[in-house]
């Protein structure tokens, strides 16, 4: 029988940087296991991945994320140009916000994720239900009944499937998000330095004056971050149209497109860098050890790390150890049914009974081929 879930476990060796800051310009942190660990936010890791250059060439462009009515009616109008009238744009914009009358300064309650071929979608739906005479409450049946079509014609802002959506009115669909992400932490310890830096000014300094135009502070770190994420493939077809339902069997189609969707995720997940403070560090550093595994369920292997790793000859290598030795313990203990690959860039055939590949496109086929070599 398929499994239904794709766990990915990276692991990540990050020179001296500042990946993701709080409020105060501070590392984010996080206490595991009694001990202070760096941490990089979910949030942020996820529009690192969806604002990738990857991400744009091979899995479409992204949603417009906004609150800013005004500016997304402005937006949308452009977009959809010739197609409706304006007069239908902004009515099926406060029909699906819940903002009729919308002013250029309009604000919705919460940022959301806007298709702008999903909003056309709609578009025609509000139209048709003009010609025919419908009120608002006949009109949010139509669109109940249209569910599948508007998935579908989401299908190009791809990370709605991945990431969900919460509906702000009657017209707007729920997404239940198919791609949970975890906050990554370091495996081990880590403690934060300080980088006290100056800025010369030129014209003070050619003056013959001595100091410096500015001074100031940056905290920093360097560490083996653990990053997870779970993919939960049926969800992801239901999302883009391609199943009517969570009880709906898969086709060899829709779980083919879900597979190759979840091979470009671990190639984001292995490959791209949040950019905070990266003119400043350069951090851009790709996975070291990748383990994928096909499941039943959401496996996370942070346990692994309750114990902060320690080394005197680098922190990297114990790391994959300890990730592959409690990868067999949780397998052995629970009696886990799993398809199970990795990568790694120091080339071995096996660890732990995995088979590892040298190359992140020969994971990335592994999993495109349901985990069959």
């Amino acid at each position: 029988m398929s499994k239904n879930f794709v766990n990915f476990h990276v692991l990540i060796s990050h020179s001296p940087s500042c990946l993701n800051r709080d409020d105060r310009n501070m590392q984010k942190t996080a206490t595991f296991g009694g001990t202070p660990r760096v941490r990089i936010s979910s949030q942020s890791l996820k529009r690192s991945l969806r604002t990738s250059a990857y991400y744009q060439q091979n899995l479409g462009e992204r949603s417009i994320r906004t609150r800013e009515l005004g500016r997304l009616s402005a937006a949308l109008t452009g977009a959809l140009a010739g197609k409706y009238p304006d007069a239908v744009i902004k009515k099926t914009l406060g029909l699906v916000s819940g903002k009729e009358g919308l002013a250029a300064d309009a604000k919705a309650d919460a940022v959301a994720p806007w298709s702008v071929s999903e909003f056309a979608k709609l578009c025609d739906l509000v139209q048709q239900a003009e010609i025919d005479g419908l009120d608002t409450k006949k009109l949010e049946k139509k669109v109940a009944d249209e569910a599948t079509a508007l998935k579908q014609a989401m299908a190009d802002n791809l990370d709605i499937a991945l990431s969900g959506r919460m509906a702000t009115s009657g017209l707007m669909t729920s997404i239940d998000g198919a791609l949970a992400v975890a906050h990554s932490i370091t495996t081990h310890a880590s403690e934060s330095d300080i980088d006290w830096f100056t800025a010369v000014d030129d014209l003070i300094s050619d003056a013959g004056e001595v100091g410096a135009g500015h001074l100031d502070t940056q905290e920093f770190s360097s560490g083996v971050f653990y990053r997870y994420a779970s993919l939960n493939l049926k969800q992801l077809q239901v999302n883009l149209g391609l199943l009517p339902s969570m009880k709906a069997a898969e086709t060899e189609d829709s779980r083919s497109r879900a597979l190759d969707i979840a091979a470009h995720a671990l190639h984001l997940l292995a490959t791209v860098v949040p950019d905070a403070k990266q003119q400043s560090f350069a951090a851009h550093n790709m996975a070291d050890f990748a383990l994928v595994s096909l499941a039943d369920q959401p496996i996370s292997l942070a346990n692994a790390f309750e114990k902060p790793v320690a080394g005197k000859g680098g922190l990297l290598q114990p790391s994959i150890n300890t990730l592959v030795d409690y990868w067999q313990r949780i397998h052995r203990g629970y009696g886990l049914d799993e398809q199970a690959g990795a990568f790694s860039l120091s080339v071995q055939e096996s660890v732990g009974g995995l088979h590892v590949h040298a190359a992140l496109p020969d994971l990335e086929k592994w999993l495109r081929a349901d985990g069959q070599r």
